[in-house]
Formats: structure tokens, C-alpha cells, sequence
């Protein structure tokens, strides 16, 4: 029945709970609590359950609960243990925000079933010192005049503090101050309030801001504060005269003196501020009309000012009392004196006069020479009359006083027309009168130039890139040199100095326009033949005598991609395909061919590269672009053809890029090649070196492309001379096939892979194989030849040869 009229009733049900809870317990007394504020959530309360004299057991079962008569639910009942507990952290400013009363309570119902119970709680809340005193404004400006005395008052805005009690605020305290201090005053309700006290009289002029920090302290445990600022301005109050910064003046005028030009600036000042500092200038009583008629006093600014002409024959001396007075309400004053002297004019000017000057001179001039005599004076006496006599400084001369009032110009430094073709000499004397006077003669004098400047080339070293194929004839740089020296001193010719490379004079070469120093080539170089020209170039002058310098000229002959890469291996007639035999049986990997170009271009240019024009199959074999080694990519299945066709490009370096192509007819064999082991006395060491150094072999066929043609040539001349019949010793450095051979040219491989590996074996030990075919054809011989002493040098040594009779 009660959850029935729970669901249909609504608000209506607690009513019924009230209602049933006054018939079953009409004398129900209140049960209470006190606890301090915040609290933490979970934290117990008490066990209402013994309180209430409850079966802890029955709890839930009777649907015990509890309802805070507030807008939070701030505690709760254990149904378990029967203990009250904070369900939410309790802040009693926010609960209880009046101050009229420390007092705070917070009431609650206990709600239980069969039969309805009501029980009513109260819990107390009560205060800790959670909260700060705190001031409704930060800052608090107040304005006293410097007048005010000590020990008057002025009222503070006190601080507030939502904790009550002994948590609230208890007492004030200023920061130090030597003018002021605080004194605390308690309200009708206990209110704590603070007024700031006068100690020390206030003088503006000294400090005019006093900045002070007001604290609160409020009675808790431990106790909080909370501060704020006091701007106390210092209100002016006339009470400075103005005052000179002298008490007496004495100045100078000239005779004569502009009217309207200023005597002084006289200048007060007060410390005061406002209208209290405001100054006027007046004469006094003490000062003469006289005096008053000759200067102007400006009663704003202190400027005294001539009036009328002055003349120092009719008074040498004025005399005045000047005074200052502010504008405030009662008006101060200061004074000073001030002399004026009157100063004899020098109206005079010195004069000058020019008895001798020579010019032009030449720039060898010796020093010590005079050139200028000259004569100054001045119709003043004293200091007025007494002259100085002075050129312009930096100057290479001086002046030397011959006799009264009579100066000598000489020369005091050399000179150089180079750097100063002329001077502008300006002579001034000036008399020592105050102010002095000055007069001045200005002359030109000129050097005449003397061949004492050697032709100077911008750089002493010319590097000058000629491309190699160049027309004869062609310009190549213009050797230009400089004589700071005039006329025929700087007219240039320019030479060749004669020198000799290989019997050939550079003038031979070379050629120079003798009058710009334009500089020309006389013949097309190839930079195969000669990559460099030493030489030096001579500019002389047409002084007398002449002078000369010369500068290094370097030649750089530029290499052009102008030679095709050779295939030198495998080697084959011209136009002819080059044929090998496998066997079949060849593992992956295996080296079948070797393909080497040499490019006697410079070493940019001759970078060859390699890769398959053509290929049968092109899974079957790979080619290193670098180093030109034909390998099998796997081994060889019944479905492969039995001839297979590889065309090879050989490319380089240049731009436009140059090549050449090679054709190998590979043919398969079903048996293993016949093994030479029987070739030579001593075997061979037959190590795969499949990483050859490239650029080593690069560099050597680029370098001696040309002279390997002629050791070649000269090597199958004694070849074919008549040889004694007993063999040659063995040796590791040659081998002779007994294959009947028709190779028409040299070459550095066989074409097979003997040779290559006989190539490498002699490669890795620093020689160079080279293969030679013999007159008759019947057999042909290998050579050896050391790589680090390149080909050139084997030119005279014979190679070391086997012999092996047919």
C-alpha cells in the first residue's frame, strides 16, 4: 500500500510519512550532532542506529533513509553499519553566510518503515579557519596635504573574513614607515577597523608618494592574512622661496654687441609644484635707469638682452639686482646680483701677403726646399696685434719664421704626384684678439711627374683555362697592367719572356699585342699531348730609364671528349664477332667474359660504363657497368640455345657521351674445357679478383695510350729477330699457349677464361699482362709488366717471356 501511493501520489506521499510518523511517535525528541566544517567525504559522523536505539540488522529491510532539509543531500546513512557519513564535503560559509550569528545547523530526517518512524537531526557545523581576511579594494589612495599635523587620522577600509569567531579578523598591521602607523578600532558588532595615524610632518619637496602595505591578521590557528595597498599622496603647500643658482653673476659683452643678443639666462628655481613653482623675474629697487635702459629683462624666462648699442668708452661696468617671485597665495621670493663687464672689440684683421711662390716642382723634390716666402701684419696693438701664421695640417710642408713677421714654406715630407697630383695651400694668420680675427691667401701648387713607378699587373699570377681544339689565333685572356705614372712614364709594352718546352720557344705558341696585352694563341693544343703551359709576360714602361715587371702566366689546357672509348679484351678484328666456348655445366656466378675500353681522355671524360646493347637471353647473364665482367645469372637448362649472342656497349664519361660496342658469340660445349695446367712449369695462382681496380686501369691507358702502340710494335720487332734454341727459363711472370694463333693486334686478354684469370692472378701481384702474337703464328707470348712504373717505363726493359715449342 505505501509503494502504491509512493508511485500515484507524488510529493504527496511525504506528507503521509509526516502524518503516520506523528501517530506512531508523537514524542519523538531530536537527536544532534556537531562537527567541524570540510570534512572529508566518507568521514563518519556517529552511529545513528545506536543512537536511535535501532536494529542494525533491520535497517534495510525497514528502508531506512535519510533527507537533509537543504538543497544538497549532504550527509547519508551506512544501511550496513547504521553510521552517519559525509556524503558531501560541507562548507559552512556557503551553508550558514550570515555573520549575525556563529550558529550553523543543518537538519536532517530519518525515515523508517514498519512501523513509519520519523526521527529529526540536527547537526551543528561549526567554524575552522579556512578563509583568508581579504580587502574589497586592493589599493587605497589617499591625498594629505604636507600641512597636515601630527597625530590626525584617516580612515582605512577594513577587511572582510567569512569565518567567524576567533577565525575572523583580530588585528591590523602597517608595513614600517617612519611618517605613519595604524591604529585598530572595534565596531558595536565587533567589526575590526583600522585608521592610518600622522607620526611626523609630511614635506612633499623630500618624498611625495609614500607607498604602504596594510595587513589583516585573523584570529585562527594557524592564522591567514591578507594584504593591501596604501598610496598616500602628499598634497603641495607653498613653502619654498625660489632660489639662483648663484648668488652673484659676472659676465662678459662685447662692445658693439647685436641688439637683441643675449647677455645670460638667469634661472630660479622651486621645489615647490602647481602654481606655488611658477616664476617671475622682475628688476629691483636697487637697480639704476640707466642699467634698465641698456638691458631687457624677460620676466618669464630669466633671459637678460641688449636694449640699445653699448660702447665701452662711455661705461665699462653695469650693475643690477635681479629678483624671483613664485605665484602661489602667499608669494615668496629670492634674489641675486649680476655684474656686466663690457669687453673691447677687436676690430681689426690681420693681413697677408705672398712675396715669392714657385710651382710647378717636381715630386723628387728634396726636403728642406723652400718653395713660398711670406709677410703677415696686423694695425691693432696688444694681443689684438699679435699674429699667427698657419697651414692646413696633413700637409708634406712647414713653415720656418725667417725674421720678424716673415715666414719661410718648405717642403717636409716626400712627394708623390700619385697620390696628390696638387695641392691647395691656404695660408691664414689670425691675431689673438678676443674674438680674433683672421684673414687667409689660398695658392695651387702643382708636381711635375718623374718615372718613378714600376707597371703593376692586378694579379701577380695568371690561370688561364684554354679549351683543347681551339682555333689558332684565338684570344685567350687580356693581361692588362697599370703605371700610375704620367705621359710616357705610363705608356706599356708588353713581352713574352722567352722559354723553351720540348725545343719549342713559347713565342712559338704564344702571342702577345705588345700595346694592350692581349694574349693570343698560335696553334690548336691537344690536350692528350700537353695539358699545361709555364710562361711569364713583361709590362715595361717608355721612361727613361724604363721600368718593368712581369707576372706568371699558367696555361690549362681543358680536355674535350674527343676520343672514343677502345675495347682492348676481348680482342677481334675489325668488324669481327668475338666467339667463346663454356661448358654447359657452368655454375651461377661464373665469369664467361671481360670486356676492358681505355679512353685517353682526362680522367672525367675516360669514366666508362658498361651495359648489354643486345642480350639472347637476358636472364642468363649480368654485366657490372663498372668493371665490365659478364657473369652467368643461373646455370644452364636443356631449354637454353646453344649459341648465345652479347652485344656490349662500352660508354663514357664525356658530354656528349662517346662509345664503342663489342660482339661475343658465346657457344655451350657438353664437356669441360681442357685445362692448361701443362702450359707452365709452375702453376698459377688462380684466385678469383673479381673487384679489379677500374680507375687504375683507366688511368694508365689514358696516360699512355700512345706510347703503348709503340712498346707494342717495338716488342713484336724483337719478337721476330732470330732466338737461340734453348728455352727460356720458366718464370711466374709469362706464359705461351701452344695454340695456333691469328690475333693481328695486342691485347690485354685472352678469350677465354684462362687468359682473364692469368690477367688477374698477374694484376693482383702490381703487374700489367699484356698477350703478343709472334711472326709465324705459330704460338703467342704474355708479358708481364709492372703497374707502378706505368707503361712508359717498360719501353726499355724486355719483358720476361716462356717459350714453349710447338
Amino acid at each position: 500500500m505505501m509503494h502504491h501511493l509512493k508511485q500515484s501520489c507524488g510529493t504527496g506521499y511525504v506528507s503521509l510519512i509526516f502524518f503516520l510518523s506523528a501517530i506512531v511517535n508523537t514524542a519523538s525528541s531530536i537527536t544532534h550532532y556537531s562537527i567541524p566544517e570540510e570534512m572529508e567525504e566518507g568521514s563518519v559522523v556517529a552511529n545513528l542506529a545506536a543512537d536511535l536505539r535501532l536494529d542494525v540488522k533491520t535497517l534495510n529491510e525497514r528502508k531506512m533513509r535519510v533527507d537533509v532539509v537543504a538543497n544538497k543531500k549532504y550527509l547519508d546513512i551506512n544501511k550496513v553499519t547504521g553510521e552517519l557519513f559525509i556524503l558531501e564535503r560541507i562548507d559552512r560559509e556557503f551553508l550558514c553566510p550570515s555573520k549575525t550569528t556563529s550558529y550553523c545547523v543543518l537538519k536532517l530526517d530519518a525515515t523508517i518503515e514498519n512501523p513509519v518512524r520519523m526521527f529529526n537531526i540536527e547537526v551543528e557545523i561549526t567554524d575552522i579557519n579556512d578563509n583568508s581576511p581579504h580587502f574589497r579594494r586592493g589599493t587605497m589612495h589617499l591625498d594629505i596635504s604636507e600641512s597636515s599635523p601630527v597625530g590626525e587620522r584617516f580612515s582605512l577600509n577594513n577587511a572582510a573574513d567569512p569565518d567567524v569567531g576567533t577565525n575572523s579578523v583580530k588585528n591590523y598591521h602597517l608595513s614600517s614607515s617612519e611618517h605613519f602607523s595604524v591604529e585598530i578600532q572595534t565596531g558595536r558588532d565587533g567589526t575590526k577597523f583600522a585608521d592610518l595615524i600622522l607620526k611626523k610632518p609630511l614635506d612633499r619637496e623630500k618624498q611625495a608618494v609614500h607607498n604602504l602595505i596594510l595587513t589583516a591578521v585573523d584570529g585562527g590557528v594557524p592564522t591567514r592574512t591578507g594584504t593591501a595597498s596604501i598610496i598616500v599622496r602628499v598634497l603641495d603647500v607653498n613653502d619654498n622661496a625660489p632660489s639662483f643658482e648663484k648668488g652673484k653673476y659676472v659676465v662678459d659683452v662685447m662692445e658693439n654687441s647685436p641688439i637683441g643678443s643675449l647677455v645670460i639666462k638667469l634661472n630660479a628655481t622651486d621645489v615647490d609644484e602647481g602654481s606655488n613653482s611658477e616664476i617671475v623675474y622682475s628688476y629691483s629697487l636697487y637697480t639704476s635707469e640707466r642699467t634698465q635702459k641698456m638691458f631687457n629683462l624677460n620676466p618669464e624666462n630669466g633671459e637678460i638682452r641688449v636694449k640699445e648699442m653699448i660702447n665701452y668708452e662711455d661705461l665699462k661696468l653695469y650693475e643690477m639686482e635681479v629678483i624671483a617671485s613664485d605665484k602661489g597665495p602667499n608669494s615668496l621670493s629670492g634674489q641675486c646680483k649680476l655684474t656686466i663687464q663690457v669687453t673691447d672689440m677687436n676690430d681689426n684683421h690681420p693681413e697677408i701677403s705672398i712675396k715669392s711662390f714657385q710651382s710647378p716642382i717636381k715630386e723628387d723634390t728634396p726636403t728642406d726646399t723652400v718653395i713660398a716666402v711670406v709677410s703677415v701684419s696686423d694695425k691693432d696693438s696688444g694681443d689684438n696685434g699679435i699674429v699667427d701664421l698657419h697651414i692646413p695640417e696633413k700637409m708634406p710642408f712647414k713653415l720656418r719664421e725667417s725674421s720678424d713677421n716673415y715666414f719661410e714654406l718648405v717642403v717636409s715630407e716626400p712627394l708623390d704626384r700619385e697620390k696628390v697630383p696638387e695641392y691647395d695651400i691656404t695660408f691664414t694668420v689670425t691675431d689673438r684678439g678676443s674674438p680674433p680675427l683672421s684673414d687667409n691667401e689660398t695658392m695651387t701648387l702643382e708636381l711635375l711627374d718623374v718615372n718613378d713607378n714600376v707597371p703593376q699587373f692586378p694579379q701577380s699570377f695568371y690561370t688561364i683555362r684554354v679549351m683543347e681544339n681551339n682555333a689558332p689565333g684565338a684570344l685567350l685572356s687580356s693581361l692588362t697592367a697599370f703605371d700610375p705614372d704620367l705621359h710616357e712614364n705610363q705608356y706599356l709594352v708588353y713581352f713574352i719572356i722567352e722559354k723553351e718546352i720540348a725545343n719549342t720557344s713559347m713565342s712559338m705558341l704564344f702571342s702577345i699585342n705588345p700595346e694592350n696585352g692581349n694574349l693570343y694563341a698560335l696553334k690548336t693544343f691537344d690536350y692528350e699531348i700537353e695539358e699545361e703551359f709555364l710562361f711569364h709576360i713583361e709590362a715595361r714602361d717608355s721612361g727613361s730609364p724604363p721600368l718593368s715587371s712581369n707576372v706568371t702566366v699558367h696555361i690549362i689546357i681543358v680536355d674535350q671528349n674527343d676520343n672514343a672509348p677502345v675495347i682492348v679484351s676481348p680482342w677481334r678484328a675489325h668488324g669481327s664477332v668475338v666467339e667463346e666456348k663454356i661448358p654447359r655445366s657452368t655454375d651461377k656466378g661464373s665469369l664467361v667474359a671481360k670486356v676492358i675500353a681505355l679512353d685517353t681522355d682526362s680522367v672525367h671524360n675516360s669514366r666508362i660504363t658498361y651495359q648489354f646493347l643486345q642480350v639472347t637471353d637476358a636472364t642468363l647473364f649480368s654485366l657490372d657497368q663498372y668493371n665490365g665482367e659478364i657473369r652467368t645469372m643461373r646455370m644452364f637448362s636443356y631449354r637454353d640455345p646453344r649459341h648465345q649472342r652479347l652485344v656490349v656497349v662500352a660508354k663514357d664519361n664525356g658530354e656528349p657521351a662517346l662509345s664503342a660496342t663489342v660482339t661475343i658469340k658465346l657457344t655451350t660445349m657438353e664437356t669441360a674445357v681442357k685445362a692448361y695446367s701443362d702450359m707452365t712449369e709452375e702453376p698459377l695462382e688462380y684466385d678469383i679478383f673479381s673487384d679489379i681496380n677500374l680507375y687504375l686501369v683507366i688511368g694508365l691507358g689514358s696516360v699512355s695510350f700512345l706510347l703503348l702502340i709503340t712498346i707494342l710494335v717495338t716488342i713484336v720487332i724483337k719478337c721476330q729477330k732470330p732466338k737461340p734454341s734453348k728455352a727460356a727459363p720458366p718464370s711466374r711472370n709469362s706464359v705461351i699457349s701452344e695454340r695456333n694463333s691469328t690475333i693481328a693486334d695486342s691485347t690485354l686478354v685472352s678469350n677465354d677464361a684462362y687468359w682473364y684469370s692469368l690477367f688477374l692472378a698477374e694484376t693482383r701481384k702490381g703487374k700489367l699482362v699484356v698477350r703478343q702474337p709472334l711472326p709465324k703464328g705459330s704460338r703467342y707470348i704474355v708479358s708481364s709488366i709492372p703497374r707502378g712504373t706505368g707503361l712508359t717505363d717498360t719501353s726499355d726493359s724486355a719483358a720476361s717471356t716462356l717459350q714453349y715449342p710447338k
